[in-house]
């Protein structure tokens, strides 16, 4: 049995970008925190160099103001800012979206070969990547079938348990055995579930909302795993301005009855500088500006990954 951790980024808005090593620190701890007897396999996924051009044309056009030099915090904008809400915009736009989801395919398809039955996949999702991946995974704008990227999105579907891509998929692929997010602003999802989802009428569902589809995940998941509940690890640094707390939402929108997900929310405990972050004298607009340090810290972080090696285990 192997126990595929299938990492994907997010955006550490910090002055340097992801790189295609991000997950090798964490992978690395999970190696020594898990018993000696599991073989874990890494499936790091890596798109964070697909927005760089238009992001610095972007910024090319906003130096060219006579105002922009006027302006207070000109790095925390065209870094920080930029990145983490061009990616978003970028993302969601069809053209942009569609290129990603063909990196993420091309990449997965490749690291997901010779599976086995009893084999299990772990989600250790970051940031922004936690929105990329649940939209692809879960959202009604993929279904059409003309829209660019509709192919790439059915095939990683196709290779997951209880998720349906072509129709009659959902009962094949590799099961999910955890889900890990951290620093994850996956909440905005709410906002797109604007209705309850009724049957009657379809087209009252948001192309974004994420909960039908999840919901037949869980259900399916639940009936595979005779009752044993889902784990999910919800990494928060407290002085992370992305990161917010997915247990009560996640059971409005998706759980109400908790039958599916074992879901915990954990405030991870800072360590040296950032520390000194959290004190209410410090929590400030420069601990704000600091917040990227924050952001990106999971990576490296002992307890993420001790949270992580004991839902591996369940």
């Amino acid at each position: 049995m192997t126990d595929y951790i299938l990492f994907i980024h997010g955006v550490n808005t910090r002055e340097v970008r992801e790189q295609p090593t991000y997950a090798d620190a964490l992978f690395t701890k999970l190696q020594a925190d898990v018993p000696t007897n599991y073989q874990l396999k890494s499936v790091p996924l890596y798109w964070g160099d697909i927005n760089i051009k238009a992001e610095s044309r972007l910024i090319q056009t906003l130096e060219k103001s006579p105002l922009w030099t006027k302006m207070w915090f000109r790095d925390f904008r065209s870094k920080q800012i930029l990145q983490f809400a061009g990616d978003a915009a970028l993302y969601i736009s069809r053209y942009i979206g569609s290129k990603v989801v063909a990196r993420l395919k091309e990449q997965a398809i490749i690291m997901l070969q010779n599976l086995q039955p009893e084999d299990q996949l772990h989600i250790v999702a970051h940031s922004w990547g936690t929105v990329i991946l649940f939209d692809i995974l879960f959202a009604k704008r993929w279904d059409n079938p003309v829209v660019s990227g509709h192919q790439d999105v059915m095939a990683i579907r196709n290779a997951i348990f209880g998720i349906e891509g072509e129709p009659g998929t959902d009962h094949q692929g590799i099961k999910l055995g955890s889900i890990n997010t951290m620093g994850s602003p996956i909440g905005i999802f709410s906002l797109t579930a604007v209705s309850q989802y009724d049957e009657t009428n379809p087209a009252a569902m948001s192309t974004h909302d994420i909960t039908p589809k999840l919901q037949d995940l869980l259900r399916s998941l639940g009936q595979e795993r005779q009752g044993k509940r889902l784990p999910w690890r919800n990494f928060m640094h407290p002085g992370d301005p992305v990161a917010s707390p997915l247990k009560e939402l996640l059971i409005d929108l998706v759980d109400e009855q908790q039958k599916y997900l074992e879901l915990q929310d954990i405030l991870i405990r800072p360590s040296g500088l950032l520390n000194l972050l959290i004190s209410p004298l410090q929590q400030n607009v420069s601990a704000l500006l600091q917040g990227g340090d924050a952001h990106g810290s999971y990576w490296s972080n002992d307890q993420v990954s001790a949270e992580i090696s004991k839902a591996i285990g369940q």
